[in-house]
């Protein structure tokens, strides 16, 4: 197993860590370029899979994304990209920020900090593939369940495409940020900012809160909001829980350095 030294004992002057700081911004930019480009080149394939939950929520064989400018699908296709490119390239810049501040942390700091850094992709995807899998598909169908006539004119959902790209995004980010809350809590928590009791009696006003983000943050359909604030709920129950194992673990711990040292 690998041993990871305590804080480097190096006094950098400040123009190299400026000097690394920007190595490390270009290897992000390049990392993003490259992994842009490959998703331009795919945006077709990319964008097809986006619109899957939209043509299901369809009847068989009708549906259609239309486009009122010229050059609307183009831009489109470009935003396709950078998204698609910032969410492969990502590992890659989280690995290069962790490598800029890793080196003045102490060894306890790393191993506390490096889990938070592995949990927020996987959280952010978990909440990614619960907004395109379950929220998107019962979204739509909600909104389209609006069709029908009015005063004798049909009323038909005749969707754009860079209104429907950014209502995806919007789905998208809104549920992967959302699911790092357990990681933002449990970093408070470990930076003594916010104990676990303080966030126990606050609970009532946290719900209130979580219900509040997840109406202003979802469209205004009330499935897509229940979808997002029950899962909230439970993952802030769940970071409380994990605090409680914690402060468990460092009450032992204590307890076991001063039996320690009164042994010593």
């Amino acid at each position: 197993m690998a041993v990871i030294k305590d804080i480097d004992e190096s006094q950098a002057p400040l123009l190299d860590h400026l000097i690394e700081l920007r190595a490390r911004l270009v290897r992000c930019v390049l990392a993003l370029a490259l992994a842009f480009g490959g998703c331009l080149y795919f945006a077709d394939p990319i964008l097809g899979f986006l619109i899957q939950p939209l043509k299901n929520a369809f009847p068989a064989g009708e549906g259609q994304l239309i486009f009122t400018k010229l050059y609307e699908v183009f831009f489109v296709e470009l935003k396709v990209a950078l998204f698609a490119g910032f969410c492969l390239s990502f590992p890659v810049i989280a690995n290069q920020l962790w490598a800029f501040v890793a080196p003045g942390l102490y060894a306890k700091e790393k191993k506390a900090f490096l889990p938070f850094l592995l949990a927020t992709p996987v959280l952010f995807l978990m909440g990614a593939s619960l907004a395109y899998y379950v929220v998107m598909p019962t979204a739509f169908e909600w909104f389209l369940g609006f069709e029908g006539t009015a005063g004798g004119l049909e009323i038909q959902a005749l969707p754009t495409a860079n209104e429907y790209l950014g209502l995806v995004m919007q789905f998208i980010l809104a549920f992967g940020m959302s699911f790092l809350l357990p990681v933002l809590l449990l970093l408070l928590h470990r930076a003594g900012i916010v104990t676990r009791a303080q966030l126990v009696s606050a609970r009532r006003y946290v719900i209130v809160l979580i219900v509040a983000v997840a109406a202003i943050i979802t469209p205004p359909d009330p499935g897509s909001q229940l979808l997002l604030a029950i899962p909230l709920l439970l993952l802030f129950e769940g970071s409380l829980l994990l605090m409680r194992l914690t402060e468990k673990r460092r009450k032992a711990e204590d307890e076991q350095a001063e039996e320690t040292q009164s042994a010593s």
